[in-house]
């Protein structure tokens, strides 16, 4: 039965519009033709302009985006100008330092023959015999001399450690502003890429995590202040060079200065110590010769004492004779006449001449050559000291000394 009253309800005829309901139906259908046409009129319009206004908007942005890797590019260049720069002045101002401390190795060098000679000078000295074994101008001034050289050396040791450590702290400001430039050209590098980049150029690709900001990113003020410390660093230590160069002249100058001065203090006492050892010399060669001379003239008042002290044996022979032979006479002959009185003060007469004048005068005599023998031995012993000074001094120190020649550092 549902079935029926369905299939009767489709098949009746369909219901009949009135002709003003079709001029409206019509009439409706342009109205809305004509509004839809002109929403897509407006629609159309939009997407042009919009499509023209973010062509505009990506192109002023592509070209700021350009502009600004231009300014970029052209800080890097800046950066990277000032960083060769300072790196070309570290790198010639090591290599002079360099060269100052070939000078203060060479010099600590050069200090040690001039030590060795004072020290062996000082030692040489100690053979002096007797009196000569003095503390005099020449020893002090070759204390002085080794005191000298020894400050100097110590002086000089310390000034090279500083240099060591002045190229040390160069090289690490250098390396510094090497690291930095390699980061600067790379970087460069990079900006020249991105510069050359365009729309159609094949390596350009969809990155999505690049838009990400990092933790690693550094602000613009980071970076200008990164390379300013390296430049200023660099400046630092390459001022600290300079200033230790003109240190190190001033030592080096002085150093030389004072050596030689004092070298020539010690030449000088030496030439100064051996004429006053000659003249000392000279004047006991004369004391010498003097004493020979009084020598020789007293063993000739020996000699003529001991002749005259023989020659007085005959008269004392002849009294003794005579008044032996006297003795002799007979009976009241032998009479105590003025001969025999005289023949006696003869006798007594010649024995205290010989005994009490001559043997005494010729002991004294004696006594007094035994004691020019005695001062030209004491003279002939300190001539040789003398000598064996002046042999020291003038041969095995001053000659050697001669050898000693301070060069300017």
């Amino acid at each position: 039965e549902a079935f029926q009253k369905t299939m009767a309800r489709l098949l009746q005829a369909p219901p009949k519009f009135h002709p003003s309901e079709w001029d409206i139906a019509n009439k409706m259908q342009c109205a809305s033709t004509e509004s839809q046409k002109s929403r897509s009129e407006r629609m159309i319009a939009e997407s042009r302009r919009l499509l023209d206004e973010i062509e505009k908007t990506t192109q002023k942005t592509r070209s700021d985006v350009n502009k600004k890797i231009e300014q970029r590019r052209e800080e890097i260049k800046f950066w990277k100008q000032e960083l060769d720069k300072k790196l070309e002045q570290i790198v010639h101002e090591t290599e002079v330092l360099l060269t100052f401390k070939t000078r203060l190795e060479k010099s600590l060098e050069s200090c040690k023959e001039p030590l060795v000679v004072a020290q062996k000078c000082l030692l040489n000295r100690q053979m002096r015999a007797g009196i000569d074994l003095v503390h005099d101008e020449v020893e002090q001034e070759l204390v002085k001399e080794a005191e000298v050289l020894q400050g100097v050396m110590a002086l000089l040791g310390r000034s090279l450690q500083q240099t060591n450590e002045q190229i040390r702290l160069n090289r690490s400001a250098k390396y510094n502003l090497e690291m930095d430039l390699k980061d600067k050209f790379t970087a460069l590098m990079i900006e020249d890429y991105c510069a050359s980049l365009r729309n159609n150029t094949p390596d350009s690709r969809y990155a999505d995590n690049a838009v990400k900001i990092e933790g690693n990113f550094v602000s613009p003020e980071d970076w200008i202040d990164f390379s300013n410390i390296n430049v200023e660093k660099a400046d630092k230590q390459r001022n600290n060079s300079l200033a230790l160069r003109v240190l190190i002249d001033g030592i080096l100058s002085q150093a030389a200065n004072d050596m030689r001065k004092q070298c020539e203090t010690v030449n000088v006492a030496f030439r100064n110590r051996v004429k006053e050892v000659k003249e000392a010399k000279h004047k006991l060669e004369m004391l010498l010769a003097m004493v020979m001379d009084e020598a020789a003239s007293q063993e000739k008042t020996i000699a003529a004492l001991k002749k005259a002290i023989a020659d007085k044996e005959g008269p004392v022979k002849v009294a003794q004779t005579c008044l032996e032979t006297r003795n002799h006479r007979p009976n009241m002959e032998l009479c105590y006449d003025t001969v025999q009185y005289r023949l006696i003060s003869e006798v007594q007469e010649i024995t205290e001449n010989i005994q009490r004048q001559l043997k005494d005068t010729l002991a004294q005599a004696e006594k007094e050559l035994r004691g020019l023998s005695r001062r030209q031995l004491n003279l002939e012993e300190e001539i040789q000291v003398k000598e064996n000074t002046l042999y020291i001094d003038e041969v095995l120190c001053m000659q050697m000394r001669e050898s000693v020649y301070i060069n300017n550092f």
